[in-house]
């Protein structure tokens, strides 16, 4: 078997390289409790930042975009849709996708800044 040449040495360290940098990445976009993509969300009701969050899987399957997940924040829902990566988005924090819906509803407040949720009309 040929030496192995400087370009092989080179590509195999930065194959490990990236292994190494990319390996803690992917397990901190791991949902809540280290759970599969698509397994369902754990059900939450918490303070926070001075605001009443809760999230529950949904009475009767739920809007099909929150894949059966209600998310509550003082009570006014906040539509939440869960993407093909099993990343959470919600209506108020559109572009910025998080591992859980606790996550989602966390982001909002923080948008909120102490502005109250508007129900969002959900076609």
């Amino acid at each position: 078997m040929p030496e192995p040449t400087r370009r092989h040495a080179l590509a195999a360290a930065a194959a490990v390289a990236a292994t190494v940098t990319l390996a803690p990445r992917a397990q901190a976009r791991t949902p809540e409790h280290h759970s599969p993509a698509h397994a369902s969300p754990d059900a939450f009701d918490e303070v926070y930042k001075g605001r009443r969050i809760q999230g529950r899987p949904a009475a009767g399957g739920g809007h099909h975009h929150g894949a059966g997940f209600t998310v509550l924040v003082d009570g006014a829902e906040l539509h939440v849709m869960r993407n093909a990566d099993g990343t959470w988005i919600s209506v108020v924090s559109h572009y910025d996708p998080v591992p859980t819906p606790r996550a989602a509803a966390r982001a909002a407040v923080d948008e909120l800044r102490g502005a109250r949720l508007v129900p969002f009309p959900a076609n």
